[in-house]
């Protein structure tokens, strides 16, 4: 028997065979079932995507010429101010407590969250985030002062838009607070019995990071917005020099949550991809415990690095040292991550399907955007290039080349789990080669803007950068013909796609032991662990593996000496009859 039916086989008693009936109105209401609430998450930061995608393209239009001849200045600062909000706060952040929503009771063998009703509370406050942040911009007073704020410019521009600006993202930002105690709660407390935190999936540690980290930094950055709003409505001067406050107080507060933010958005995918690689490599994955840790190790070091944003803004070269020290360390752990996965891949039976593809494509661009991070980190190239078009290329591919491929291959690797349904692979493999060369020929050209000194957020610039500009805005316009495909690939599978089965991957998490789509209270009884979850390819299960019992009344699915689930069963007891020799 294979791990793969040995784990089916094992499970077979709490498996439902109807997945229970979900009406259309529950996905547009207050809905306490983890699986809906995660498709509320994935499909409304879908729509939010598509929304800054379109501000994106607008920005990268008027670029496409050294003149302003497309929008106003005024207009062109509030949509990349727009773009880079939405994008972080209402894209990839609740893109990945999505998949935590979905994945993380089904992976632990739970029959929902912790807090089902704070779940759904989470979910229904981003909404009306989204909503406020994008009504600015049709009043004419959004705010225009960059994703940062930096005081004092947002303390001088539009008083209205910016004031929208720290409600949307102090709503946003609790949201992500509600969700991260849940899933801690969650992880910590709901596994099914005999599950310990080394037999947990990768995806589990990853969101365990997360959310630690999510709750110690996110507080912060509440703070300063708070403080911020005082000076812009109530005439304090906490960040506001003219009334002696100091603002590089603001930007060590924002930043404390800002750079953390960056792994609060990529550690849940390098989670997913953990997932996705031995899958469809068919390999066990190498080095879990080193994976795992990695991810705390991340967790901690993301919490002591946030000045190296803050190396021309006068703070004392100890310092600068410092955090130039901790930037480029927590490029250890994270290569560790890329290590791993490449020696899983390594002479694995791969299948270049449009998950795998994804993955792979989030290897090779995430690794580029690390390699800039770790040239970043140094003091002498980071003033060197400072607020240019090479920072902009950085941070592209390491969210866009990352978390945005990310989801993606979480999206087609476990859309059959969701829907029940299989994907397109021909439009799923036409989605990544558009996307994939998109992206390099948008955001490659931006280093080489950078090192020749075109500086970001503006709208007007030397002609010298007209062609590389030209050729980025082309990158863009690929970018959103991209998504044309997915959009089409997604609905129409929903519908008429062929019917997946429980587990067409051959994986071994639990989430896959019950059906497509998972029934209402995901399982019938408590999931048994017949084998780690990323055991591909071995023909027996590990003797030391200790199974918990599935049915103490049948022999054969009990977890002692004689089980049919252990490396040497009994032939006299033997579930299967080759055992029986």
């Amino acid at each position: 028997m294979t791990q793969a039916q040995i784990q089916r086989s094992a499970n077979l008693s709490i498996l439902e065979a109807e997945p229970g009936e979900r009406k259309w109105r529950d996905y547009f209401s207050f809905n306490t079932d983890h699986k809906v609430i995660a498709i509320q998450y994935l499909v409304t930061t879908f729509i939010f995507y598509c929304i800054g995608g379109v501000m994106a393209d607008l920005v990268r239009t008027e670029l496409r010429t050294p003149e302003v001849d497309f929008v106003s200045r005024e207009v062109y600062n509030s949509l990349f101010t727009l773009h880079a909000t939405i994008m972080i706060f209402l894209w990839i952040v609740p893109a990945g407590a999505g998949f935590a929503n979905f994945l993380i009771p089904l992976m632990i063998g739970a029959k929902d969250m912790a807090f089902p009703r704070l779940n759904a509370v989470a979910f229904w406050m981003i909404p009306p985030g989204g909503i406020l942040l994008i009504s600015s911009l049709v009043l004419g007073d959004a705010a225009d002062a960059g994703w940062t704020s930096y005081p004092p410019l947002s303390l001088v521009t539009g008083q209205l838009g910016e004031g929208i600006w720290i409600i949307s993202v102090l709503l946003l930002g609790t949201s992500s607070i509600l969700g991260a105690i849940n899933f801690l709660v969650t992880l910590l407390k709901m596994r099914t019995p005999g599950m310990s935190t080394t037999q947990m999936p990768l995806f589990c540690w990853a969101m365990l990071a997360t959310s630690a980290l999510t709750l110690v930094s996110t507080p912060v950055l509440a703070g300063a917005l708070i403080l911020l709003s005082f000076d812009l409505f109530a005439g304090t001067a906490f960040f506001n020099p003219t009334g002696g406050g100091d603002p590089v107080v603001y930007q060590h507060m924002f930043w404390f949550y800002s750079h953390p933010a960056v792994y609060i958005m990529i550690l849940p995918f390098f989670g997913i991809i953990s997932e996705v690689i031995p899958v469809h490599s068919r390999k066990p994955i190498f080095g879990y415990k080193a994976i795992a840790y990695s991810s705390l190790a991340i967790s901690f070091l993301g919490l002591i690095v946030w000045a190296h944003h803050m190396f021309t803004s006068g703070i004392p070269g100890w310092l600068r040292m410092f955090f130039m020290i901790t930037t480029m360390i927590i490029a250890v752990p994270t290569g560790i991550k890329v290590f791993s996965w490449l020696g899983t891949m390594w002479g694995g039976k791969i299948r270049l399907n449009s998950a795998m593809l994804f993955a792979i494509g989030f290897v090779s661009l995430f690794v580029i955007g690390g390699i800039s991070g770790v040239m970043l980190a140094a003091v002498p190239f980071d003033i060197h290039v400072h607020d240019t078009y090479f920072v902009v290329a950085h941070l592209h591919y390491v969210l866009f080349g990352g978390s945005v491929f990310g989801i993606y291959a979480g999206i087609y690797h476990w859309y059959p789990k969701m829907t029940g349904r299989m994907l397109n692979e021909f439009w799923g493999k036409v989605h990544f080669a558009l996307m994939y060369v998109g992206m390099n020929l948008c955001f490659l050209p931006m280093h080489k803007l950078g090192l020749m000194g075109m500086n970001r957020r503006i709208a007007e610039y030397d002609a010298k950068f007209a062609a590389l500009n030209f050729v980025c805005t082309m990158g863009a316009y690929l970018l959103a013909i991209s998504t044309v495909p997915f959009i089409i690939n997604a609905i129409w599978s929903w519908m008429y796609g062929p019917k997946a089965g429980n587990n067409p991957w051959e994986a071994l998490t639990l989430e896959w032991m019950t059906s497509s789509p998972p029934a209402i209270e995901n399982f019938a009884g408590f999931p048994v662990l017949a084998t780690g979850p990323y055991d591909y390819g071995m023909e027996r299960p590990r003797s030391e593996v200790d199974v918990p019992l599935a049915d103490e009344r049948e022999p054969a699915l009990a977890a002692g000496p004689k089980s049919a689930l252990r490396a040497d069963p009994d032939p006299n007891v033997a579930a299967n009859p080759e055992d029986r020799k």
